[in-house]
């Protein structure tokens, strides 16, 4: 399992855009085949920093999401809304991989 930590610089006047973005991938990311950890927005401390959180089982399982991601509408029109609206200032992906027990096991 490998996990997907995005790292977002968004700006801090439009932080209800991201807010909508982030419930679109809620329902696309689910749908297009990877565990949905979260998004979350900025609340306390930066205003200018997000996140977005995923699992995959492998590299190539992430390829294959990223190719239904892109083909499906509601992932289309929120790629279009991001650019159209441009919350986005900077975008980082981070892949980890789970190396201790989860929390709780052990």
């Amino acid at each position: 399992m490998l996990t997907c930590i995005i790292r977002y610089h968004i700006d801090s006047a439009k932080k209800a855009e991201f807010e909508q973005y982030a419930r679109n991938w809620g329902q696309a990311i689910p749908r297009c085949g990877a565990d949905l950890v979260g998004y979350y927005a900025p609340h306390e401390g930066s205003s200018t920093l997000a996140y977005g959180i995923y699992n995959v089982d492998s590299l190539a399982a992430y390829e294959a999401y990223r190719t239904r991601l892109a083909a499906d509408p509601l992932g289309q029109e929120n790629y279009q809304f991001a650019q159209k609206e441009r919350f986005l200032l900077r975008e980082d992906r981070t892949w980890l991989k789970l190396v201790s027990a989860p929390h709780g096991d052990g």
